[in-house]
């Protein structure tokens, strides 16, 4: 596929508040339509979202083996800033562009130009039904936090719903269609980082003798539970050892995945969080409020999202209809569980992940996504 033609947008429903994008790749007779993007991302701006939707369109393009795309958008300020006529002033957008121009940089030419909004009404419905999503789900979560199993009238009594095993039907409440790609998300065994509570990111050190013997605990527990058709990793050392004893447990092959490698944090890697904040009190204060802004000499939380969206991409694809054990770290599970609910950037703040802990999510042909299990420790 040599020309596609890319159109996008985002929007807000409060500016900021509930956010979504959509992005649509045409061939170049703007007839046939070759791949949709759509999500909705929590609570963001207006141009937040349209950014989303470029990055969303272009990786897509990418993905098609495209070299030459024609971007069209309904939004003056990302077009004028990504053809280099505007400066971007505001911190938010600065992360944002960068990747969208390296993406731009990995095709022979890339144009901008401004559409009206009419002319951009199939991205513009795409990114509607993103946020149309966003609150379903938002009111699903609701109800499920406050007690009630799906189906139930509010109100009405019910128990809190228990994990399931990874043999069990898939939800039918949730109107998702075809047998799903089951990621059994395994976070790597201790090592001498984490017990002193450090930041690790792409630092290599290896588990510790009982980081081993939680990788053992693991393995043993997944290979009782079977039917499990591969083992994909991180390529660092901690998640990659973990793995390897996952996988000769279960006697199946062993992927290595670098996407899903931990979260790249610069100048931080090694610290405590009371050090990196001293060292960067401002910085620190904000990249933990803001997953745009990078860790210093780092890589931002949504770049991460960005290389785990394509991973997800990759395992349903590789693996349809079938169980797959990942192992990975904090952020990269973080993150496919936040992609599984639908949910906005806050999560990774909020959910607790204990060392070689278990989560189970699962992704849909249709689109559609749940999550059956968070932080199962009760093998270790």
């Amino acid at each position: 596929m040599r020309e596609v033609i890319v159109e996008a947008d985002g929007g807000s429903r409060g500016n900021p508040g509930p956010a979504g994008y959509g992005a649509v790749v045409f061939a170049a007779d703007r007839v046939r339509v070759l791949a949709e993007r759509k999500e909705y991302i929590g609570v963001a701006t207006n141009n937040v979202a349209e950014y989303r939707g470029l990055l969303a369109g272009l990786a897509a393009s990418a993905e098609l083996g495209a070299r030459v795309v024609t971007v069209r958008m309904d939004s003056k300020l990302v077009v004028e800033q990504m053809s280099g006529r505007w400066k971007i002033k505001h911190a938010s957008m600065i992360p944002l562009a960068e990747q969208a121009r390296a993406l731009v940089a990995g095709f022979d030419r890339v144009s901008f130009t401004w559409i009206p909004r009419a002319e951009n009404s199939h991205a513009d419905r795409l990114a509607n039904e993103a946020m149309d999503d966003g609150e379903l789900t938002g009111t699903v979560r609701e109800a499920v936090a406050a007690g009630y199993a799906p189906g139930d009238a509010v109100g009405a009594s019910s128990a809190p719903a228990k994990s399931v095993a990874t043999n069990q039907v898939s939800p039918g409440w949730t109107g998702a269609v075809g047998k799903p790609t089951r990621l059994l998300l395994l976070r790597h065994g201790q090592t001498a980082l984490s017990v002193e509570r450090r930041y690790s990111g792409r630092g290599n050190p290896a588990l510790t003798e009982l980081g081993r013997e939680q990788a053992a605990r693991a393995a043993k527990m997944l290979a009782a539970k079977g039917d499990i058709a591969a083992v994909v990793s991180s390529p660092l050392q901690r998640a990659r050892s973990t793995a390897e004893a996952t996988a000769t447990a279960l006697d199946v092959p062993l992927r290595i995945l670098d996407g899903l490698t931990e979260t790249d944090f610069g100048d931080w890697e090694g610290l405590t969080f009371a050090e990196a904040a001293q060292r960067d009190p401002q910085l620190h204060s904000d990249w933990l409020g803001d997953p745009s802004i990078p860790a210093p000499g780092g890589e931002s939380f949504d770049q991460v999202r960005e290389r785990i969206e394509g991973v997800r991409r990759d395992l349903v694809a590789l693996y349809p209809g079938q169980n797959v054990v990942v192992v990975s770290h904090v952020t990269p599970i973080k993150t496919l569980l936040q992609l599984a609910l639908g949910v906005g950037p806050s999560l990774l703040y909020r959910l607790h992940l204990d060392l070689a802990s278990l989560c189970i999510a699962e992704f849909y042909p249709d689109g559609g996504a749940s999550v059956r299990l968070v932080n199962d420790t009760s093998y270790l």
